[in-house]
């Protein structure tokens, strides 16, 4: 595989894993329904497995645009496979949501709560404030790219190795910093999706929440890049 079919593939698991996992216990008659928290953080937590493992070898696992431009903020890839990278993974976060709703048509249908169906999409804050939104997801995204960074091989890439570590990463920000905004972490994950919501035939799917979809892209972005500044600092001390 090259890099943008590896990276389209690796998000696509990720997403249809991921949006699966919060579609099963917040949607209507499914067998999942009001699992909880701790399910969804565990299942989004192999989801990021499943996309690692997958995507590993061909394009290092990025899955994720802040992850790439952490990269290229610190040299580690070219600015040139930028395009690559960010595209494979925005229509693989498209596809996987497509691949959910495909699968749960039929709870779509008997679902009313607006809410639920979006957060089956993209991401939601639990107490809206665009400032502390944006400081959850920017320091939720340091967290979590710092680490990635001590965590990925010397050729600066994600190896099938690294797939444990970082979903157990995944895992913990989920439940130690999630609770506020849903933690994107993640911009393709949230915009993708929520590209998604907005054209697919939901019925009855109430706003995309367009005004707040900035948050999860500007503070992941923002997050990433202060990671690698962070991790340059660490690295040159």
């Amino acid at each position: 595989m090259n890099i943008f079919t590896s990276e389209l593939i690796g998000t696509a698991i990720l997403i249809v894993l991921g949006n699966g996992v919060v579609a099963n216990v917040v949607l209507s008659k499914t067998k999942g329904h009001n699992s909880g928290w701790i399910v969804i953080t565990f299942g989004w937590a192999m989801a990021v497995f499943a996309g690692v493992f997958i995507s590993s070898k061909a394009s290092g696992a990025h899955l994720n645009p802040a992850v790439t431009l952490a990269l290229v903020w610190l040299a580690k890839i070219e600015p040139g496979l930028i395009l690559q990278y960010i595209g494979g993974q925005m229509l693989g976060a498209m596809l996987g949501s497509l691949l959910v709703w495909l699968i749960y048509k039929q709870h779509y249908s008997q679902t009313e709560d607006t809410v639920a169906k979006l957060a089956t999409f993209s991401t939601i804050p639990a107490i809206r404030n665009p400032f502390h939104n944006l400081l959850t997801e920017t320091l939720a995204t340091f967290i979590f790219i710092l680490a990635v960074l001590f965590i990925i091989t010397p050729d600066n890439s994600l190896g099938a190795l690294d797939a444990l570590p970082v979903a157990l990463l995944v895992l913990a920000i989920g439940l130690s910093l999630g609770g506020a905004t849903g933690y994107a972490i993640n911009p393709a994950r949230d915009l993708g999706p929520r590209i998604m919501h907005a054209i697919l035939p939901i019925g009855k799917k109430g706003s995309s929440d367009w005004a707040y979809s900035w948050v999860p892209v500007v503070g992941p972005v923002a997050g990433g890049i202060l990671a690698a500044i962070v991790f340059e600092w660490i690295s040159k001390g």
